[in-house]
């Protein structure tokens, strides 16, 4: 697991909870937070999910030689 993986898992945990505690108080804005930083760890998750990805084909390449 790579740094952004885990950076865009904890962005979407704190996004949740930033989402939950707007609807919790009836705070948009808070809400919206939320939600676009759920939005944003998703995208970070996915760019590690394919550094990781990469680097793992990349291995099996070298080792394959």
């Amino acid at each position: 697991m790579n740094k952004d993986q885990v950076k865009g898992r904890v962005d979407q945990t704190v996004g949740k909870v930033k989402e939950a505690a707007g609807k919790l108080v009836g705070n948009e804005k808070l809400q919206g937070e939320g939600m676009a930083e759920q939005a944003k760890g998703k995208v970070q998750t996915v760019f590690g999910d394919s550094k990781e990805h990469a680097k793992d084909k990349a291995k099996k390449i070298i080792d394959s030689i």
